[in-house]
């Protein structure tokens, strides 16, 4: 017996491959749709939660939803932006008047005059 290894005919048929297809081409993406306001109501959103800047806030809410709505889209962050505009300023004046009150009650009952505190501030009555 030999070990001869046989030898590929070079008449026999090839297995038939088929073309590789390519990747349909898209098109470029356009512009994304500019929503008038939108820009202005997120503006108006990030400085809503500013306590000071509440009531610029709300301003430029109003102001980023009138012009959305004008062009007939919703905006969202404006309207955000003046709901969370006018919760700021609601607990703003509520901190106010409970430092008001705190204070008129640390001096109830006591005469007028400067105190000198333990923590090295000082509390006028009068």
């Amino acid at each position: 017996m030999t070990d001869a290894t046989p030898t590929p005919d070079p008449v026999a048929p090839q297995p038939v491959v088929p073309p590789v297809a390519t990747p349909p081409q898209y098109a470029a993406p356009g512009p994304s749709a500019v929503v008038p306001g939108r820009t202005l109501g997120i503006v108006a959103l990030v400085l809503s939660f500013l306590g000071g800047l509440a009531i610029v806030g709300i301003i430029l809410g109003f102001v980023a939803r009138a012009q959305s709505k004008a062009a007939g889209v919703k905006n969202t962050p404006a309207t955000a932006a003046i709901i969370v505009g006018f919760i700021v300023i609601a607990l703003f004046i509520i901190g106010i008047i409970l430092v008001a009150v705190t204070l008129t009650a640390a001096c109830n009952g006591i005469e007028p005059g400067t105190y000198q505190l333990e923590n090295g501030g000082t509390l006028t009555c009068g």
